[in-house]
């Protein structure tokens, strides 16, 4: 896969974004950077005011929608704001104004506002697959479950990793460390630079049991 120069992820933050969600994929792009300056990650958010992500954790974005800033990976964390980014219209019709090059990816219930969208039909997806207490009650349901009612033309799929094309979703929240490390391999990067970057983060075992664990979906 040739090496995309320059490669720029826009990670969305809402209000009550879960923190790990897009932190982990942010922080291996940040690391990724030692190696490579001219990777760049930013937040993007739907107007320029700080922005109260989960357990009162705030931060500014750098871009707002009508930036419309130039990158080639936009990604949606969960988090309980999942919700209500569901119906976020301006959310949705940010989304669908994006490039055909753009990728659209995800980690755990993110995925949601792909479902919602009707963007999943007809490919494969991942979501979170342990419940909180809630979810696990009657009262609830385990995130992926819900991914499988709210998209019924998705495979949903079990793995920490999900590629279907121009649309890569993560499973749980710890997952967005491995949706980080693939965006690399996405982005051009060799075995050898992905690894190196687990190196640094002192991740490399993880990286190990984890690189394998994804699903590339090839359609029907």
């Amino acid at each position: 896969m040739p090496r995309i120069q320059g490669f720029r992820l826009g990670v969305y933050v809402f209000k009550d974004a879960e923190v790990v969600d897009y932190a982990a994929p942010y922080g291996v792009l940040s690391v990724a950077r030692r190696f490579d300056p001219e990777l760049d990650v930013f937040l993007i958010a739907e107007s320029m005011r700080p922005v109260q992500t989960q357990a009162g954790f705030t931060v500014l974005p750098n871009y707002a929608f009508a930036d419309q800033p130039d990158m080639d990976a936009f990604l949606i964390p969960g988090g309980f704001g999942t919700r209500q980014e569901m119906n976020n219209g301006n959310l949705h019709r940010y989304i669908r104004e994006l490039p055909e090059k753009c990728l659209l990816t995800s980690v755990c219930t993110g995925s949601w506002i792909y479902a919602r969208m009707g963007l999943l039909d007809g490919l494969s997806a991942t979501n979170r697959k342990e419940p909180d207490r809630l979810e696990a009650s009657h009262m609830g349901k385990t995130p992926i479950d819900r991914l499988a009612e709210i998209a019924p033309k998705c495979q949903v799929s079990r793995a920490r990793v999900v590629d279907a094309g121009r649309i890569v979703t993560g499973g749980g929240i710890a997952s967005g460390m491995e949706l980080g490390f693939h965006l690399l391999r996405r982005a051009g990067y060799d075995a050898e630079f992905v690894s190196e970057v687990a190196r640094v983060m002192e991740y490399s075992k993880a990286w190990e049991q984890y690189q394998h664990d994804i699903d590339f979906f090839q359609g029907v």
